[in-house]
């Protein structure tokens, strides 16, 4: 049985299609990542999949119980952390734990203990008596993960968790994510940042409230419809400014040391790469075919449509 099943789902404000017919199944104890633009729909899903909104047609079920029949039943089941987690900025860390479980119905007994665990589990016991709004970024993040596990939910909705996080918070807030799926957990996060989708079992990229691709990672470059070549180069900003044959370049993007191009025909352009380089005294510079990431893949689609 799938821990999340969604069938047709579609949501419409007047005119405005926020989802069409989207359909999905995500396996108990896995993570599944979904990417899309903003408006995309990803906060429609998952308001909707925790009954915080009904949709226009199709169906959620979560744990075998179907959202718009069986709500009480879903909300037991879960934990949401949406865009912006309303913690309380003037109670401590440990004051909004208490907040939490007592609003979730944990027994005084059983909330201290659930509360070391959470605070072990985040690093956050150094920070017991901090007030929220005096943490980082970071630990905020990881505050409101604690209070949204406070009462074990089985599948958790994050939505883009760790947007304005730093990179280090980043890591460690998903190393985090990776025990708790180890631990049995169900995870559906939307992320705009494709090397945390590569950390996913399964993801879906999504568009104008559909998705166009759904594979695991290691398979979205076989839905790349072009071929990807790497110029690596120590000019690469001259070399960058000055690619521009669209007959044979698609499109032109800059990575740190190196400049990918997009062709239709990677042994057809090569050669009037090569004489570029050459016509315009760019020297060391190596070319290289390399595969596609997700990030490639929906660009791709998204520069298509």
């Amino acid at each position: 049985m799938y821990a999340v099943a969604v069938e047709s789902l579609s949501k419409s404000y007047n005119n405005i299609h926020a989802l069409q017919r989207l359909t999905l199944n995500v396996k108990e104890a896995s993570m599944y990542g979904l990417i899309g633009p903003d408006g995309a729909g990803k906060t429609t899903f998952m308001r909707i999949s925790t009954c915080l909104l009904l949709q226009t047609s199709g169906s959620v079920t979560v744990g075998g119980f179907e959202t718009r029949k069986k709500p009480s039943h879903v909300k037991r089941l879960i934990g949401y952390m949406p865009q912006r987690f309303s913690l309380y900025q003037d109670l401590s860390v440990r004051e909004n734990l208490i907040f939490f479980a007592d609003l979730f119905g944990i027994t005084k007994k059983e909330r201290l203990n659930r509360i070391d665990e959470l605070l072990s589990f985040s690093r956050l016991g150094l920070f017991l008596n901090r007030r929220a709004g005096k943490l980082s970024g970071g630990m905020k993040q990881k505050l409101a993960l604690s209070c949204t596990l406070i009462h074990k939910p089985e599948v958790l909705f994050l939505d883009e968790p760790t947007t304005g996080v730093d990179p280090v918070s980043r890591r460690e807030f998903w190393d985090i994510l990776a025990d708790l799926k180890r631990g049995g957990t169900t995870i559906i996060v939307s992320t705009p940042y494709m090397d945390e989708a590569e950390r996913c079992d399964r993801v879906g990229l999504i568009f104008n409230g559909s998705l166009f691709a759904e594979d695991t990672p290691d398979k979205f470059p076989e839905y790349f419809k072009n071929e990807l070549i790497a110029v690596r180069s120590p000019e690469i900003v001259r070399l960058a400014r000055k690619l521009d044959f669209p007959d044979v370049v698609l499109d032109v993007r800059t990575f740190g040391d190196r400049v990918n191009l997009t062709v239709s025909n990677a042994l057809g352009a090569v050669p009037v790469i090569e004489q570029f380089l050459k016509s315009n005294s760019i020297q060391n510079a190596i070319i290289e075919r390399v595969n596609p990431s997700i990030e490639d893949v929906f660009v791709g689609h998204m520069k298509n449509e």
